[in-house]
């Protein structure tokens, strides 16, 4: 695939993508007809920060929103400024909202998620007992997939209050992004499996018959499980699936619901990745997973995007130019001058003019530790110019596998956005074209910097 012309790049701030289609995000969020966004993607790639940034974008065009984050570490409430979130919606304040706008933040909390499913497909006594079974307690808290059901529930329950114009969900922080979409099936198999069934056959027969097929049906397996898992806890598990019983279809009923939600023409998937194999790696399945579904893709946000003001000196002539710097012999220099400067002489006049200085070896040769400086500022250059290749490198191998993915890209910040003003920049970063956009090269990066 061809590159673009080291001499024709445009801004540095936003490096040119020239094989993919650019990403308009303006239209997406403006757009009445959009009603759910989902940005999905590796764990660690800035999806929270985009979320939110997405979210106040929308808000300030016009749209009601709410912002269902799952992010544990609680960066979307403090650069919204909110004290904390929680499973209800709050208002964000401190927006512009001339264009009538409200933006809307939330936190999933797992455990009360599921809470609320049990309480509201239960009657009160059988909730009690559900709520109280030790085994749920762990299932809700921490069953494997739960968080990525929940967050689904959730989204079908917002969707179904009708009450804001556009969703944008923020996906749980899985090591894989596929983990969103195949949670559901997972947690519905888990409790539509041949095991769960066995163990609330008893309680479906009832009387006599359930005691009978209790006693010689499964006697072997409850002994065994019983080893294997403890007493208690089998029969934990037993209590729990009699009295979830009359919900186990429900949940694969709401999941196959959200699922063709989420297949609607008004829900927009962002696929969110660094310039990095891994991430983009995971990118491309998460792309094609949703073909495979029917599921809309809008298209890449690539966030963390590094650029230089320098670009068109090449890593290439920087390290020789350093290597230069650091062996003055192998400089064609004027009238001997690197004679002269390694001479006896030369060394007994320096030994003269610096005696009595903090540092002799510097004030020996000052244009050799200015030299010195230089050759280390040409190598951290470099370093800069190979990262930014393998950055493009790895572009072009995810644009070349799939062309038809819209992309926008964010240029890697100096530090974390912690208010509503660092998600407005990075707002309009996302939704930029060609228009011109302060350099954060200008800036010194930190190496925790985040989009």
């Amino acid at each position: 695939m061809s590159r673009p012309d080291p001499a024709h790049t445009h801004d540095p701030a936003r490096p040119h993508l020239a094989p993919a289609r650019l990403l308009d995000i303006d239209p997406l969020l403006e757009n009445p007809k959009t009603r759910i966004v989902v940005c999905c993607g590796s764990g660690g790639v800035g999806k929270t920060t985009t979320a939110a940034a997405l979210g106040l974008r929308a808000a300030e065009r016009g749209r009601k929103v709410v912002v269902l984050t799952i992010d544990p570490a609680r960066r979307l409430a403090q650069s919204m400024g909110i004290d904390s979130l929680d499973n209800t919606p709050r208002r964000v304040k401190g927006i512009d909202d001339s264009a009538g706008g409200e933006l809307h933040a939330m936190m999933l909390d797992m455990k009360r998620t599921f809470d609320e499913i049990v309480e509201a497909h239960a009657d009160r006594e059988r909730a009690a007992a559900i709520l109280g079974n030790p085994f749920y307690q762990s299932l809700s808290a921490g069953f494997a997939g739960t968080q990525e059901y929940m967050a689904m529930e959730k989204l079908g329950q917002l969707r179904a209050r009708d009450e804001w114009d556009l969703i944008v969900v923020d996906t749980p922080p899985s090591r894989s992004a596929l983990d969103f979409l195949d949670a559901p099936k997972r947690l519905g198999s888990f409790l539509d499996g041949r095991l769960i069934r066995l163990l609330t056959a008893p309680a479906k027969l009832g009387g006599r018959a359930g005691m009978k097929f209790l006693n010689v049906g499964m006697s072997m397996m409850t002994g065994t499980l019983g080893k294997l898992l403890g007493g208690q806890l089998l029969k934990d598990v037993q209590t729990f699936v009699s009295a979830m019983d009359t919900t186990f279809g429900g949940f694969r009923t709401r999941a196959d619901a959200t699922y063709k939600l989420l297949q609607a023409p008004g829900t927009a998937f962002l696929v969110v990745a660094a310039p990095e194999r891994d991430a983009l790696r995971e990118a491309a399945y998460f792309v094609e997973r949703l073909a495979a579904e029917d599921m809309p893709l809008a298209g890449l946000v690539l966030n963390r995007v590094h650029g230089s003001a320098a670009d068109r000196l090449s890593a290439e002539r920087a390290l020789a130019a350093a290597e230069n710097l650091e062996e003055p012999r192998i400089v064609d220099q004027e009238g001997g001058k690197a004679v002269l400067r390694n001479s006896p002489e030369a060394q007994d006049s320096s030994d003269e003019d610096t005696e009595g200085t903090e540092d002799p070896e510097l004030a020996e040769d000052p244009e050799r530790s200015v030299d010195q400086l230089t050759a280390g500022l040409l190598r951290l250059h470099a370093d800069r110019m190979q990262l930014l290749s393998r950055e493009q490198r790895t572009r072009d191998r995810f644009t070349a596998l799939h062309p038809e993915v819209a992309v926008t890209e964010v240029a890697a910040l100096p530090g974390d956005v912690h208010d509503l003003a660092g998600l407005r920049d990075i707002g309009d970063r996302l939704a930029a074209d060609e228009r011109e956009l302060p350099d954060p090269a200008d800036q010194p990066e930190s190496p925790e910097a985040s989009a």
